[in-house]
C-alpha cells in the first residue's frame, strides 16, 4: 500500500513531488514519503519496510531511498531502532487515514495576507523566470575569475581583524566605496565623495531603503509603465501608490499636470526595463524639473549602463542633478554574478547619516571581507578587465541574435527596440497578438522568453517579447531564434 501511494505521488504532474517539481529524485521521494505520513498511511509507530525493500518496491536505487529516509529521520519524521528497523516516531499526530490538505488557494487570494501581501504576489516575480538560452536579465558568469576571487577572499578572511566581523556602522567598506566613487565619477559622470555611498545587498535592497526613508505609508511613487518588477514589489511592500507613467521611445514621458503628486520618482533612464529605451536628455531635463516641482524624490536604477555596444555609455540622470534629488543606484551583480550580492546606492549628502543609520538599524550590514576582496579586485583592474571580456562576449551574443531574427522585420508591425545596450533586446509585436500565448509556446520548447505585456502596470497597447542574450549559448542562438521567428510568423497566419 505505500510504495502504491508513493509511486502515484510520484507521478502527479502538480504535487511536489511530481516530475515537474524540479527537485531532484531523493528529495521528491522524500516529499511522497512525508505526505504519504501526514496523510495517515502510516501512523505513529507503525513500522517502515526496510530501504532495499523500498528501492525494490519503488524501483529506485537503494542510495535514493536512504537519503530520503535519513532526512525524514532528521526531521523527526522516523526513528531507527537497532536490530529492529525504521518506525514512525511516536509523537508524529494522527491523521484520518485518506485525508489530504485542501488545495492551496491562489496566492493572490490566499486568507490572512496583508493588503500589501495581496499586491506583492498579483506580480510575476524572478522565480518565473527559468534560466534558459534566452531568459532576460540573466548573465553568463561562467568566465568569472573563481580561482582569483578565492584568493582574494582568502586573504581577506586570513588577515581579518575582529572588527572586520562585525556589523558595519560606516555604510560599507571604506576602500570600497571609494573605488565605487573613482568608477562612478570616471564611467558615469555622478558628482560624489565616497562619504555618499553605502553598500548593499543590491538593487532590491536599495529601493527598499529609499522608500521607507524618503516616503510614507500612502504615498505616491510615479512607476514606469511597462515597468521593472523588482521595483513594484519594493514599493508595493512599502505600502507605497503606484501611479503608472507611460514609456516611448524616448523613456519616460512626462505625466499631464493633472497627475497626482509623486513623492517618488523611479526611472531606468540608461537602458529602461522592459523595452529598453534610453532617456533622451530633454526628458532628463523635464524630469528633473517636475521632480523639483513636486518636491520628489528621483531614484535612478542604472540598470545595464555598462552594457552599450554601439557608442559610448550615455551620462547618469545623476551628473545632471544640481539640487541634490537623484539617488543612484547600483549592482555588481552583472559584471561578477547573481551570488555575490553586493550592490550600491550613492545618496545626496544631505541624507548620509540618515541613510547609514538607517541601513544600520534596518539591514544590520556586514560582509567586511567579502567587500574588501571585491575593493581589491576593483583596485587591481581585474573588474575594468572583467567589464571588457563581459561586453565583447556579450556584443558577439548580439549580433547572432540581432542577425538570426532579421527575417521577422519583414513582417507588418514588427520591430527590435533597445538593441543598442543591456543584456537583452525586446521584440515589438502587432497589438492584435497574444504575446502571453507566443511565450508559453515557446516555453514549452525550452525557450524562455518573456511576453512585454506581463510588465504593463495600465497599458492595454504592448505587445511583445523579451529576449535575453546574457545567458545564451552562442551555438544556440541561431536555432532558437529561428523558432521565435517561426512561432511569431505562425502568429500573424
Amino acid at each position: 500500500m505505500l510504495a502504491e501511494y508513493v509511486l502515484t505521488e510520484l507521478s502527479r504532474p502538480d504535487g511536489p513531488a511530481g516530475p515537474g517539481s524540479g527537485l531532484p529524485l531523493n528529495r521528491r521521494l522524500y516529499e511522497a514519503l512525508r505526505r504519504a505520513l501526514l496523510d495517515g498511511r502510516l501512523g505513529p509507530g507503525d513500522r517502515l519496510p526496510s530501504s532495499r525493500e523500498l528501492a525494490q518496491d519503488l524501483r529506485l536505487s537503494r542510495n535514493t531511498v536512504v537519503a530520503a529516509l535519513e532526512q525524514l529521520g532528521a526531521e523527526g519524521y522516523l526513528v531507527s531502532r537497532v536490530g529492529s528497523g525504521t518506525y514512525v516516531h511516536d509523537q508524529l499526530p494522527r491523521v484520518r487515514a485518506g485525508t489530504r490538505p485542501p488545495p492551496r488557494a491562489d496566492a493572490a487570494h490566499l486568507p490572512g495576507l496583508s493588503a500589501r501581501g495581496q499586491g506583492l504576489v498579483q506580480h510575476h516575480s524572478a522565480r518565473d523566470l527559468e534560466i534558459q538560452p534566452f531568459t532576460p536579465g540573466a548573465a553568463d558568469f561562467s568566465a568569472f575569475p573563481v580561482a582569483l576571487w578565492q584568493r582574494l577572499q582568502n586573504r581577506h578572511w586570513r588577515a581579518a581583524r575582529p572588527e572586520m566581523l562585525d556589523y558595519t556602522t560606516s555604510g560599507g567598506y571604506g576602500p570600497l566605496r571609494r573605488a565605487v566613487a573613482d568608477h562612478l565619477r570616471v564611467s558615469r559622470h555622478v558628482r560624489l565623495e565616497p562619504e555618499q555611498v553605502l553598500i548593499t545587498t543590491g538593487t532590491q535592497q536599495s529601493l527598499e531603503l529609499c522608500a521607507r526613508l524618503l516616503a510614507d505609508v500612502g504615498d505616491t511613487v510615479w512607476m514606469e509603465d511597462p515597468g521593472y518588477w523588482g521595483a513594484i514589489k519594493a514599493f508595493t511592500a512599502c505600502g507605497l501608490r503606484l501611479h503608472p507613467v507611460p514609456v516611448d521611445d524616448e523613456g519616460w514621458a512626462p505625466p499631464p499636470a493633472s497627475a497626482p503628486a509623486p513623492r517618488l520618482i523611479y526611472v531606468t533612464p540608461s537602458h529602461q526595463y522592459p523595452t529598453g529605451a534610453v532617456m533622451s536628455l530633454a526628458r532628463r531635463h523635464a524630469l528633473l524639473a517636475r521632480a523639483a516641482e513636486a518636491n520628489a524624490w528621483v531614484l535612478e536604477d542604472d540598470y545595464d549602463s555598462e552594457f552599450r555596444f554601439d557608442s559610448a555609455p550615455i551620462a547618469s540622470l545623476a551628473g545632471l542633478d544640481d539640487d541634490g534629488r537623484v539617488c543612484y543606484l547600483g549592482t555588481f551583480s552583472k559584471v561578477l554574478y547573481p551570488g555575490v550580492k553586493l550592490g550600491y546606492l550613492v545618496v545626496p549628502r544631505a541624507w548620509i547619516e540618515a541613510f547609514r543609520q538607517a541601513h544600520y538599524d534596518l539591514h544590520r550590514p556586514g560582509q567586511l571581507p567579502l567587500q574588501a576582496a571585491l575593493a581589491e579586485f576593483i583596485e587591481m583592474g581585474h573588474f575594468a578587465t572583467a567589464l571588457r571580456r563581459t561586453r565583447q562576449t556579450y556584443a558577439e551574443r548580439r549580433a547572432r541574435l540581432l542577425q538570426a531574427l532579421a527575417p521577422v522585420l519583414s513582417l507588418p508591425g514588427v520591430q527590435i527596440t533597445g538593441a543598442a545596450q543591456g543584456l537583452h533586446l525586446c521584440l515589438r509585436l502587432p497589438p492584435a497578438l497574444d504575446d502571453r500565448a507566443i511565450a508559453a509556446t515557446l516555453a514549452a520548447e525550452g525557450i524562455s522568453v518573456r511576453p512585454l505585456s506581463a510588465y504593463a502596470l495600465a497599458r492595454q497597447d504592448l505587445r511583445g517579447l523579451l529576449i535575453g542574450y546574457g545567458y545564451a549559448q552562442p551555438a544556440l542562438i541561431a536555432p532558437c531564434a529561428q523558432r521565435i521567428v517561426a512561432v511569431v510568423q505562425q502568429a500573424l497566419g
